[in-house]
């Protein structure tokens, strides 16, 4: 049985990064319904589907300290999207660093503050190698390789895949070692909890 109990597992100086509580599913549904929001993911997802990768997220957390977990405005406790670490098995072996906040959250640093939250977990706590990020190439996803670059990531390939839904789409892959991120400037001073 899934936990939704809203732990911290991370924090930096504008944001709480926890696993997710019941009242953060309505507005998880609401920005994975957003058509600007998942214009490069897939296209709108069903409440059902939105639940069930918050639930999937949650589980992931319990069983091996990683996950898309929530978001949330530390000031004022308000809900910003998700970020974290996932697998990314049907195309690579490498964990992923991810993120998707509400439209509404965009333009202030918040995902590349919480990803690099995920990166520092990664690479010291979790002492993972590498990680990668993975976003559209044609039509470029140009705000996610942005931060990919904020993060002290670098290109690593073009790639051809398919999305969950078995459709074709031209990638671009960034990915960081461990060695780059302690000597790049993608670090953040984010605290376990």
């Amino acid at each position: 049985m899934v936990e939704w109990d809203g732990t911290v597992v991370l924090t930096t100086p504008r944001l709480r990064l926890r696993t997710f509580r019941p009242d953060d599913l309505p507005l998880y549904a609401e920005l994975n319904a957003d058509p600007e929001v998942v214009r490069f993911l897939g296209g709108a997802l069903s409440r059902h589907e939105s639940d069930a990768i918050a639930e999937h997220a949650q589980g992931l957390h319990a069983t091996e300290g990683i996950g898309l977990l929530a978001v949330e405005r530390a000031e004022d406790g308000v809900f910003v999207g998700m970020c974290g670490l996932h697998h990314v098995t049907d195309w690579y072996p490498d964990i992923e660093v991810a993120w998707r906040l509400a439209r509404s959250h965009w333009g202030h640093g918040y995902a590349t503050e919480a990803a690099a939250a995920w990166l520092r977990h990664g690479f010291t706590t979790l002492d993972l190698p590498r990680v990668i990020s993975i976003a559209d190439r044609e039509p470029p996803n140009v705000r996610s390789i942005a931060v990919m670059r904020r993060l002290g990531m670098v290109h690593d390939h073009d790639a051809d895949l398919v999305d969950e839904n078995g459709e074709p789409f031209a990638a671009v892959v960034h990915s960081i070692t461990a060695a780059q991120w302690r000597s790049g400037p993608g670090r953040t001073a984010a605290r376990p909890r």
